[in-house]
């Protein structure tokens, strides 16, 4: 599919799926929605020391890459795990030029290093940042117990409705840790009930520049027929 850099609301890029419409971050701001969702919603709703992260959509790296960022200032330990079926190229990666827009060009050969190095082995980016990259698809994870945070980043239900289902967020469910969380820019009545039939507690939230509301879920308590269920 033809795809192209745009740039989004806050003056950071994005990439963009022509024939869905469809960009890989929001087009009101690409930095912008990320923190909003993944880190003020997510991270720093954590106070452990050592998190471990699974993000559905490693896609460009942004997320990753200010979750590092963040890591940074509050000392806190990241295992991070990025799954992705299709990943970018590395001219994509350097056109959307995230850490001179992000005031961190000094991190810049982290970021490359996110993209360049082997998927499915653990990579030290930094002290206290482990990346695990896995080239797969969403439905193949089978993590138990094991994920403080989730991010839950894919493409829409508008063109991917497959991605936002009780069967997916099942493998979210069992994934976590009890009183794990899982943020989404999306909001979604039809998302929300997915999540909540699998067991989730679910919050409705401010959403970012240009989207009035996002999710946040919480695993509160482990699920054990959900559990059998998924593993059967």
């Amino acid at each position: 599919m033809k795809r192209r850099i745009i740039e989004t609301g806050d003056g950071s890029k994005t990439i963009q799926i022509e024939d869905w419409n469809e960009q890989y971050h929001s087009k009101h701001g690409a930095i912008q929605e990320a923190y909003h969702v993944f880190i003020k919603n997510g991270l720093w709703q954590l106070k452990e020391k050592s998190i471990k992260i699974l993000e559905i959509g490693f896609g460009t790296g942004l997320n990753s890459l200010i979750t590092l960022i963040e890591s940074q200032k509050t000392k806190q330990h990241i295992d991070y795990v990025g799954v992705e079926a299709y990943p970018v190229s590395q001219e994509e990666v350097v056109a959307l030029d995230y850490c001179n827009q992000l005031n961190v060009g000094d991190m810049e050969n982290n970021f490359l290093s996110f993209h360049e190095s082997p998927w499915e082995e653990w990579h030290s980016i930094i002290n206290g940042f482990n990346l695990l990259k896995q080239r797969k698809d969403f439905h193949q994870i089978s993590d138990e117990n094991l994920f403080n945070l989730v991010y839950f980043d894919a493409f829409g239900a508008r063109v991917q409705p497959e991605l936002w289902t009780e069967e997916l967020f099942g493998k979210m469910y069992v994934a976590m840790k009890t009183n794990g969380i899982l943020v989404t820019y999306a909001a979604k009545g039809s998302v929300r009930r997915a999540m909540q039939a699998v067991g989730f507690k679910v919050e409705r939230l401010p959403g970012p520049p240009g989207k009035r509301e996002m999710l946040r879920a919480t695993k509160v308590q482990e699920n054990e027929v959900l559990e059998k269920t998924t593993k059967s």
